[in-house]
């Protein structure tokens, strides 16, 4: 799941995710910063049966890496906006040298 999509449901069984409260308490921080953080759209909260909001891990990587940024001074939108770009930055290294190893891997034949 990229940045910036989002379920309208969670099966606790299939998505191991975490209550915004346990989230922000992993995260060292406050159940404020991650609806500040879902209020800039850089993670939409997943949704329980009964629901409640849900984090999962991938989301919670995101939101310590905007607690950094902040921490370190950057204000949250701009936070947010950075670690998109690094998280889009890094999904396209990931492609790229996925594409490479599958083009040294194929061996060219010559016909003779």
């Amino acid at each position: 799941m990229t940045a910036g999509e989002s379920f309208d449901r969670l099966d606790d069984d299939d998505y191991p995710a975490y209550t915004m409260g346990r989230a922000a308490e992993m995260l060292g921080t406050t159940q404020g910063f991650l609806r500040a953080v879902g209020e800039a759209r850089l993670i939409t909260p997943l949704r329980s049966e009964g629901g409640h909001r849900r984090y999962s891990r991938y989301q919670l990587r995101i939101a310590a890496r905007a607690r950094e940024l902040v921490d370190q001074g950057t204000p949250i939108e701009a936070a947010c906006r950075i670690v998109v770009l690094e998280d889009q930055l890094e999904e396209a290294q990931r492609s790229n040298a996925e594409y490479r190893h599958a083009a040294a891997s194929e061996t060219p034949t010559t016909a003779g």
